[in-house]
Parts: C-alpha cells; structure tokens; sequence
C-alpha cells in the first residue's frame, strides 16, 4: 500500500485514497485510488507504481485492466487494488462515496 502511494505521488497524482475494506470485503483488504489530469498522466502513475511497488516490495500485479483507454487503470496486487482514474471519471464513479463505510488509511490532498 505504501508503495503505490509512493509511486502516484512521485508522478504527482491528485487526491490518493487509501480505504481499509477488511471489514466490509472478503476478496481484498486495501483500495488505492488516485487521480491525474490527463489519460498521459494517468499512464505514467500506473508505470510508476508497477516500478516502485516491483522495487520496494518485489510484487507485480496479477492483472491491469484499462491502460490502453487511459481513463480507470485498475491494477490487482491480491489484497491491494489499485484504481487510478482521471479527475471526470474519478468524480462520475465516486468510489469513495460507494465505499464510504470503510475507513480512510489516508489521504493526501489534491494540490
């Protein structure tokens, strides 16, 4: 989990969530999202996480979804999901508000 926050703030995403789900999901226990301004920005946050999580940790993820499209990456590293969408799609989903049980990890504002 640290580590893909690391890898989307080094890339400058906006507004990284991390959610505890342990108690709401038996499938996962973390959701990361995270935004960029653009479907670019979007894929140099995804590649940025793959290198610093296989870095720090040694993990890949099991499967990425949505790279060619740019607008929601979600990448599954088993208890971690990451999702990382631009700013329209991030808003026209509202993860957040779907998992608003769940407790906030953290949080680092959008600059």
């Amino acid at each position: 989990m640290d580590a893909a926050c690391h890898g989307a703030e080094e890339k400058l995403a906006l507004d990284v969530v991390v959610l505890d789900l342990r108690a709401l999901v038996d499938s996962f226990d973390v959701l990361v999202i995270a935004s960029g301004r653009n479907d670019r920005q979007v894929r140099a946050i995804v590649e940025e996480i793959e290198r610093v999580v296989a870095r720090d940790t040694g993990a890949r993820p099991m499967r990425v979804e949505g790279l060619s499209g740019g607008e929601w990456v979600a990448m599954d590293y088993g208890d971690v999901i990451v999702h990382v969408f631009d700013e329209e799609t991030r808003a026209y989903y509202d993860l957040e508000h779907l998992w608003n049980a769940a407790r906030v990890l953290r949080r680092t504002p959008t600059t």
